[in-house]
């Protein structure tokens, strides 16, 4: 390794990343809380990770990897210990011949580096310098819950006597399930499970059972996946150890049950929602993943064209009235309402909740989960709202025409009111509304707009390619010809990635209608959603399947999947 003479701070100078005014101000800060220089700017947000540990490698002389990626055909790695990696945060994951590569972001701590070298001493350690996020992928990836292991070797070793070892007392969510790699196989059947389906970005874990068969499937960007088989005989012992780590009776298995799992993988926190539900041939189970250490709400990044997050924004900064968000369950209108309302946040207003369930927690939000049990609904929940001098209010649903009144109600007196609504376009939430009940002219004074919603499945980067279209294809779909880059259409062609499917992760496609003079004037006439919709269209509104064909025509997804989600 060979050190630079330059500081840090004087590298990123260099390279133009910062100034000196920014760097005396960081200088003055290290002064009082005795950290890093580097990690001073990166929270100052004066620059990015990625600009400090390529200035560390110009620094040191070592190289830097922003992705590395693992390879270890020669299988030297598998014995490698993951709480010695976890907790000197480094990872080997390279080898090539007699050289191996080790990822770190700390080039003076030498001492792990050291014990790597004593591990392999026939092999020559190369140190790269990675990002810390990069490190932990590759941890949780290549060297956690003996992700080598075959599922079918794990429950070979099985014995009758495994049977009790279910997870002793209660589970403990404040263990890192990376950690419990030599409990019973069961429960490591379990975190693998759980881990990767964490990897793979699985929405959903279903656990279905069958007359002579036990199914596990995952939902992946909103398609289910068949991945495991476990023996039928281990059923109950699967279901018994998800019940012990959702605190649920055990004993109970003629009744549904809801519960929750808190976890660690990694440095990721998941929160999984696991519901029980009796069958003919056993129980299901269904676990809602949450990973609320990769989720972020912003309007920029959604799916949103320019133009119609203009007109969206407009909408959200009325002073008053509701806005209305609909679409199947799963269509991402929860992400909608989390975003418009951290766009909203700031220490001037009040913003109030009433949610089933609360999915994720925002700071300065007052949130409130609804209880029926206790009598606790919306409606109730909404009017408890108004006597907490609220300025925002987010209904997480509009299910009877109790809580539709008292939503409306709030928007005339002066409230920003944010709901969903369960229709297939933005004009039919008119009708659905006027059908609760709700007087046509309420509607027309009270409602800002109804945006309706999807999600559809990106392109895979990794696969992703070009093809010619058919001109009948074209035609069927009113596309031109002219409106294709160099006459030519995207898709993926299926890789190891996105596990053969062409597409990785989702985004939105929308159908915004704002409530013009017209529109209202429609409204209170009691106009059908056929009328209503023909009208937003020739004042410019872009239907759900017209956003989709533009994501289509940028390269972002495809017919195929515009298709299966919209109604063209």
């Amino acid at each position: 390794m060979i050190r630079s003479k330059k500081k840090i701070g004087e590298i990123l100078i260099a390279n133009n990343q910062i100034s000196e005014t920014e760097l005396i101000s960081a200088l003055e800060v290290q002064i009082t809380q005795s950290i890093r220089i580097g990690e001073i700017l990166i929270k100052k947000g004066v620059i990015t990770d990625e600009a400090l540990y390529s200035a560390l490698s110009e620094q040191y002389g070592i190289p830097y990897d922003a992705r590395p990626e693992f390879n270890d055909k020669q299988g030297i790695l598998e014995n490698v210990a993951i709480a010695n990696l976890k907790r000197n945060k480094i990872a080997p994951y390279y080898v090539k011949k007699m050289d191996l590569h080790v990822a770190t972001s700390d080039p003076l701590n030498f001492q792990p580096l050291d014990d790597i070298a004593t591990l392999f001493p026939d092999y020559t350690i190369s140190p790269v310098i990675c990002r810390p996020e990069e490190i932990e992928r590759i941890i949780i990836n290549h060297f956690g819950v003996r992700s080598e292991e075959d599922t079918s070797n794990m429950f070979n070793e099985l014995e009758d006597s495994d049977f009790d070892l279910l997870g002793g007392s209660a589970f403990s969510e404040t263990e890192d399930i990376l950690d419990m790699a030599n409990e019973a196989p069961i429960i490591r059947f379990v975190n693998k499970a759980i881990t990767e389906a964490v990897q793979e970005r699985a929405s959903d874990i279903h656990i279905e059972p069958y007359e002579k068969d036990l199914i596990v499937r995952y939902r992946i960007d909103g398609i289910l996946y068949r991945m495991h088989e476990p023996p039928k005989k281990l059923q109950n012992a699967i279901i018994s150890r998800i019940k012990i780590m959702s605190n649920l009776n055990i004993a109970e298995n003629r009744l549904p049950q809801d519960g929750r799992i808190q976890l660690k993988i990694g440095k990721k926190d998941i929160d999984i929602r696991v519901s029980i539900f009796p069958t003919h041939y056993g129980e299901r189970v269904v676990m809602r993943l949450l990973n609320k250490s990769d989720m972020s709400f912003d309007l920029e990044t959604i799916g949103f064209s320019k133009e119609m997050l203009v007109k969206f924004k407009k909408a959200l900064d009325k002073p008053h009235g509701v806005i209305l968000v609909t679409g199947p369950t799963g269509s991402g209108k929860s992400t909608t309402l989390y975003s418009a309302l951290t766009r909203l946040n700031s220490t001037d207003v009040n913003i109030l909740t009433v949610e089933d369930p609360i999915e994720y927690q925002l700071n300065g939000v007052g949130q409130m989960q609804v209880n029926t049990k206790i009598g606790l609904t919306f409606a109730s929940g909404l009017r408890s709202i108004l006597r907490q001098d609220p300025d925002i209010i987010m209904v997480g649903e509009i299910r009877d025409i109790e809580t539709a009144e008292i939503a409306i109600q709030s928007a005339l007196t002066g409230h920003r009111v944010f709901s969903t609504i369960h229709t297939n376009d933005a004009a039919s939430a008119v009708t659905r509304l006027a059908d609760m009940g709700i007087e046509p002219f309420l509607i027309s004074s009270s409602v800002n707009a109804f945006l309706a919603q999807r999600l559809i499945r990106r392109i895979c980067p990794e696969c992703k390619t070009t093809y010619k279209p058919q001109a009948k294809e074209l035609s069927e779909l009113k596309i031109k010809l002219s409106s294709l880059k160099n006459g030519k259409l995207f898709h993926g062609k299926g890789c190891e990635k996105c596990l053969g499917t062409g597409y990785s992760g989702r985004t939105g496609i929308y159908e915004l209608l704002p409530i013009s003079n017209e529109i209202k004037k429609l409204v209170v006439s009691n106009a059908d959603a056929g009328t209503i919709k023909t009208q937003a269209v020739k004042e410019g509104m872009q239907t759900l399947y017209e956003d989709g064909i533009r994501k289509v025509l940028e390269g972002i997804t495809t017919i195929e999947e515009v298709l299966r989600v919209s109604n063209t």
